[in-house]
């Protein structure tokens, strides 16, 4: 077994640095008594594996759906799940638990989220020869989901999947308006430029009768950092956050991205307002022909149509760059963790990996590779027109207060809507937007 190193700076986690990792905003924080049933994960069962996730509803379903199919390659291990309200509550519980050596054998985090999580001492690292001992190993990753696993040469988390921002249309208008090729799938090309994309749009829009494309950002939290970060690192522009900052960007790169998703939204490819909601019931009632949203969406538009389409994020700005994020197992921190439990976990989660082709019906891309390269994978229609999205994926910035669910996310989301709602100048905008960089980068970090 890998011997645990020291936390980054040889500090242990303290209570400061654990809160800021966990809430990174200034989040009411939950109470010491909040954990009181938090038990000691040493103290369970010998045979069990307790597992913290935040997977309810349909993905709910499919993990113990999948954890029944690893059974076979996990004999005499019970996995215990323990699911999680989502979000802020979910990150701050498991930072309190990990804190105290008392969180579970292993969990689910995103790996947007490592940064404040790894360097503070929270985490303990993955065991590769263990895990290559149950058939996981290195190469069976894409090199833009793993390089995020690491932190000062040791491997913090082992993706269980990709979920990326991609596009998802209807087949009918989008072949009216000739933007599939001959098997169906998506003509990337035709959306190959800020013109081109828009022109696409326009198109759809007389296919459709209504509207083109439907991209809901009102109100939203994350969906214009989303649509933003993911079109930005297209221009190969920097985005280059030093610890105190300041931040090194492009602005005129940020300027031209903003102006282009005010085109979006400007009322003649898109309709101007639409939240959430309001962007997948347009899309689920066939009001728009495309809709720039998540992979996670694919259950209630499947279900809307049956033969809808969805292909990776159309490389609009020359440098192929799909935003996403992954979930990931992790360790929370054990201070003498039992060698044989950490083995049942290492076992447990390859073999999780391995039962990927059903994580993968709900539209998720599983990151084990070998997964998505069978013939049943190549059969999930459209999920395997978008698995090749995780080759390019780019995830938030690798610092301690962004991530799934950050404060950092909203806090870009709110300036980017002044630009496209509000009639903010792109320029002005992107200036606003590193302005609120440089706060974050001025506040001290965890690690």
């Amino acid at each position: 077994m890998t011997d645990r190193p020291e936390p980054a700076g040889g500090r242990g986690p303290t209570r400061r640095r654990v809160l800021t990792a966990a809430l990174a905003s200034g989040t009411v924080l939950l109470g010491g008594g909040a954990l009181s049933g938090c038990g000691s994960a040493q103290a369970a069962n010998a045979s069990t594996v307790r597992l913290w996730d935040l997977f309810s509803g349909a993905d709910g379903g499919l993990l113990n759906d999948m954890v029944k199919a690893a059974r076979p390659d996990m004999p005499g291990t019970r996995v215990e799940r323990t699911v999680l309200e989502w979000g802020t509550p979910y990150y701050t519980k498991l930072a309190m638990a990990s804190a105290g050596g008392r969180g579970p054998d292993v969990a689910i985090a995103h790996m947007s989220r490592l940064a404040g999580y790894a360097p503070t001492g929270l985490l303990d690292p993955w065991d590769l020869d263990l895990l290559a001992e149950y058939g996981i190993t290195r190469s069976a990753f894409t090199d833009a989901v793993w390089e995020r696993t690491q932190f000062q040469g040791r491997t913090y988390a082992v993706p269980l999947d990709t979920h990326p921002f991609i596009v998802f249309y209807h087949p009918e208008p989008a072949a009216k308006a000739g933007l599939l090729k001959s098997d169906g799938s998506l003509d990337a090309a035709a959306f190959s430029s800020p013109d081109a994309f828009l022109k696409a749009g326009r198109e759809l829009a007389k296919a459709s009768g209504e509207q083109g494309i439907a991209f809901g950002y009102v109100t939203d939290t994350a969906q214009g950092w989303r649509l933003f970060y993911g079109l930005y690192r297209q221009t190969g522009g920097r985005f280059d956050l030093p610890q105190g900052g300041p931040a090194e960007v492009d602005l005129d790169r940020m300027a031209e991205v903003i102006a282009f998703m005010a085109k979006i939204v400007d009322g003649r490819v898109n309709p101007k307002r639409l939240d959430y909601s309001a962007a997948i019931a347009s899309f689920a009632n066939r009001q728009t022909a495309m809709i720039l949203s998540g992979e996670w969406e694919l259950g209630t538009f499947r279900t809307a149509d049956p033969k809808v389409g969805a292909a990776p994020f159309p490389t609009v700005f020359g440098t192929p760059a799909v935003y996403a994020d992954s979930h990931s197992f992790v360790l929370p921190r054990h201070p003498d963790p039992d060698p044989e439990r950490r083995r049942r976990t290492h076992r447990a989660v390859a073999a999780l990996l391995k039962a990927g082709q059903i994580w993968a019906t709900a539209g998720h891309i599983p990151a084990y590779g070998p997964v998505t390269r069978t013939e049943a994978y190549a059969k999930l229609q459209p999920q395997s027109h978008y698995a090749q999205a995780q080759q390019h994926v780019v995830l938030d910035p690798s610092v301690w207060f962004a991530g799934a669910g950050s404060d950092f996310q909203n806090s870009m989301s709110q300036v980017l809507q002044q630009a496209l709602l509000d009639g903010l100048s792109p320029d002005r905008a992107a200036r606003a937007m590193v302005r609120r960089l440089n706060t974050f980068l001025s506040q001290p970090s965890p690690a």
